[in-house]
This record gives structure tokens, sequence and C-alpha cells, in this order.
């Protein structure tokens, strides 16, 4: 499936087009692979819609991909690419672990091609073996929903017993809510959503309580991870926290409509008692790695559902509309 340019969703529901292109050449760094299944994610709408553009077009889309080598070392070995495509291995950032702050951070589906397609290929270093004990469609959401998540809930640096919020209820954050269970028995999971289902979706999940956006949870919380694409969720974030708390924004951008709403920032309520706010940029191979290996051991899997690659538009209108619970996956082969 090619992206050719930007255009907004609304004025054009098929951004995608399904096309035929040549079958990518991998060199000796890299590996061919061909893909099985390759997660929909919300960044590939900021790619259509402009908000974080790719390198250039046509570009094939897909960061959440699996697949088995048919070219290159162990071929037949079942691996997964995910949002990190490269890093330069040599700057400050590389060396201290944090390759996700590389200058010179390649994305997969936005700057290199990507999983929305048969083939694909890429740098050896940068591709993740796969447990067996993880379906394909199962492990697609892992390697962006819950690697990221992985992620936030890391940064949120709650202790066990800690109050953990969660904003928005989608592919990354109900991942979370499983992994926090897991590694956290005793906190509470407070969650906000847009909609009662996926309220609901998040009690089945085991959340301690599941309200509107704008509801005021039973009790003000050490953490909140907010993964919406706006911005009016962040002031209520922030008026929920406890003295100390700590907001971790896991979005790439935000959506521009409703930017004005920071606007009614106020600082006693919003920022004052030592409040943080912490951004998530990117993953680490360390990210990925180690949450599939969690993921593999505590039995966590993704809610999803399943589309053919043709469908592509279909499954990323679903995202923005929130219709699906859970992650959403391409099937390829």
């Amino acid at each position: 499936m090619l992206l050719r340019g930007v255009s907004s969703f609304a004025q054009n529901p098929e951004p995608l087009a399904y096309s035929e292109v040549p079958d990518p050449q991998a060199n000796a760094e890299e590996l061919l692979i061909r893909v099985s299944r390759c997660g929909v994610c919300h960044t590939e709408l900021d790619e259509i819609e402009g908000r974080t553009p790719p390198a250039r077009f046509p570009i094939i889309p897909g960061h959440q991909v699996v697949g088995r080598i048919v070219e290159g070392p162990k071929k037949g070995q079942r691996v997964g690419v995910a949002w990190i495509a490269s890093a330069c291995g040599i700057c400050n950032y590389c060396n201290s672990g944090r390759e996700n702050l590389c200058p010179d951070f390649k994305a997969t589906g936005r700057d290199v091609d990507g999983g929305y397609a048969d083939l694909m290929k890429v740098r050896s270093e940068f591709a993740h073996p796969i447990p067996d004990s993880i379906s394909d469609s199962e492990a697609a959401p892992l390697l962006c929903a819950g690697a990221i998540g992985f992620r936030s809930l890391r940064l949120s640096k709650i202790d066990n017993g800690d109050a953990l919020g969660l904003m928005g209820f989608g592919g990354s954050n109900h991942l979370v809510l499983k992994l926090a269970k897991q590694e956290f028995p005793h906190t509470p999971v407070f969650v906000f959503s847009r909609n009662q289902d996926e309220c609901e979706f998040a009690l089945s999940l085991g959340a301690t309580w599941a309200g509107a956006i704008d509801q005021v949870p039973p009790q003000a919380l050490d953490a909140i991870i907010d993964t919406t694409p706006v911005w009016s969720p962040i002031l209520k974030a922030l008026s929920r926290l406890k003295a100390g708390g700590r907001l971790v924004i896991n979005a790439i951008r935000k959506e521009e409509v409703d930017k004005r709403a920071l606007l009614e920032m106020d600082y006693p309520s919003h920022v004052w008692m030592e409040k943080e706010i912490k951004s998530i940029a990117n993953v680490t191979r360390a990210d990925v790695r180690e949450f599939l290996h969690i993921a593999a051991s505590a039995g966590i899997k993704p809610e999803f559902e399943e589309y053919e690659l043709q469908e592509a538009n279909r499954a990323l209108s679903d995202l923005k509309q929130g219709t699906i619970r859970g992650a959403k996956v391409l099937c390829i082969h």
C-alpha cells in the first residue's frame, strides 16, 4: 500500500493506494523479510494528515511488522520490525542507551518503506526475534503499541501501590493496563476514555475505575499516561494528579483542532506542587526486546481485530473513529 501525499483523512477517506512496486533489494547489511502481519498505528494517521510527514513520497507505511527472513542470515527465522529503523550508533544519545533521541533516527514507514507490503527490507541489527509463544497477529501490536506503552510505564516512575491513570484506551493503553496488572499488582488503574464501550472494555481487563475524559476519579493519581491525539485531555490529566505527580504523554504528535485549549492552563491547579510533564519520543531496540520477553513470559497478549491488506484504508478509518477496541492488524500472508 502506497501513501502518495499528505491530505486530510476527512477529505480523502482512501489515502492509501494498493499498487504493484518492484521488490526491495537488500544489501549485505540488510535482511529481506516476507511480511505476514503489520499493525495499524495512529502514527500512520499523523503521516497521512501531515503532522509527521514522510521523508518522501510515495512511501509504504507500517512499523509493527512480523514476517520471516527470506534473504540474509538465519533465513526462515521469524522476526519483527518496529518504529526504530536505524540510528547512527556513535552519538552521545546512542552511546548512553538513548538511541531513540539520536539526531539521525530513522523511522520505519516514515523515513524508509514499511510493512504494508508483501516484502520489506531492514537493517539486520534492527530486526527482533519473536518468541514462539506469540502468534504473528499477537506480536504485531507488541512491537509499537506494546513497546511504547512499556516505555511510558517505565517513565511514569510508579511504584507498586501507586495510583495510575490511563488517558485514552486504544492499542497502547490497553496493553499498559495488562502490563501494570502484571508488574504492579497492588496498583489501582483508572481509565479515562471518550466512549462507554472503551470504559466497559477497560473494566473487563481489570481497571479499578473507568469514566469519561472529563470525569473526576475517586482519588488523585500518582501518574497518568496520555495516549489521546488531542490537546484538551492534557489539562484534565494535570488537574487529576497528586502533588509531585507525573504526566507522561505517549503521542508522536497532537492534532491542532483544539490547541487553544492549552490557553486555559491555570498554574495553581495544573502545574504547581512539583507536578511533571514527560514526553515519549520513539523507542529503543532494548524497549522492544525487553517488552517482547516480558509479554512472552507473562502471557501478555493484545486484543485485536484483523483486516486484509487491501482493507488498510478501512482499518485506518476505524482507528480514527475509535470503532474497534484494542489493536488493528493487517493480514498479508
